[in-house]
């Protein structure tokens, strides 16, 4: 989720209807934070790529769902997506948006409670296991991620530097993902405010 995301839309043209869908509930609700449209362009980039038949794609903290959207957006046929989000009237809503997708299931529930619907071939983690938030760890993508699946950490500020840094220290929500051992990762520039670390788990 990221601040402002639902007002970067604005004066926006063309987006696939179920995405303006989930956007036309979230100014409902007046909830800002939705993936911007960098984000969402990436992620309907990258669901393309999950196999057909038996697929899955899941994701952490889909809000009012307008990344869960863009995700079922780009997916092919065949291929189930599980989002979840803690905040019940959130859940609810969303669930709402996705009534006439059958291939989509919304669950009122903790990020860790993504575990249920996997292993994926595509995991967004967006509002829990991104490993950012002290306490909050990091999600365990070897049990998460079939071999060759895919994660998304999203939200990074763009550095220059090596190390990374963030916050006036070193930035190790980033380090984590960029250096894991069962990952092969980079860090893919959005905007110049906006980047995201994507990974593949290696077989």
């Amino acid at each position: 989720m990221t601040l402002h995301g639902t007002d970067a839309y604005t004066g926006l043209s063309g987006l696939p209807p179920l995405v303006g869908r989930a956007l036309d509930a979230a100014r409902s609700q007046s909830f800002g934070c939705s993936c911007r449209p960098e984000q969402g362009r990436l992620l309907q980039v990258l669901a393309g790529g999950v196999g057909g038949s038996g697929g899955r794609i899941g994701e952490t903290g889909t809000g009012l769902g307008v990344g869960l959207a863009w995700l079922a957006s780009g997916a092919r046929a065949g291929v189930r997506l599980f989002g979840v989000e803690r905040e019940p009237e959130r859940a609810r809503a969303a669930a709402e948006v996705f009534r006439e997708r059958a291939e989509v299931t919304v669950a009122c529930a903790d990020w860790r409670d993504i575990a249920a619907y996997g292993p994926f071939e595509l995991l967004v983690l967006d509002g829990g296991g991104q490993g950012k938030v002290p306490g909050d760890p990091a999600a365990d993508v070897e049990r998460l991620l079939v071999p060759g699946g895919m994660v998304v950490v999203d939200d990074f500020t763009p550095v220059e530097q090596w190390p990374p840094r963030f916050g006036g220290g070193v930035d190790r929500a980033r380090l984590h993902w960029l250096e894991h051992p069962a990952l092969r990762a980079v860090e893919v520039r959005l905007a110049s405010d906006l980047c995201a670390v994507v990974g593949t788990r290696r077989r």
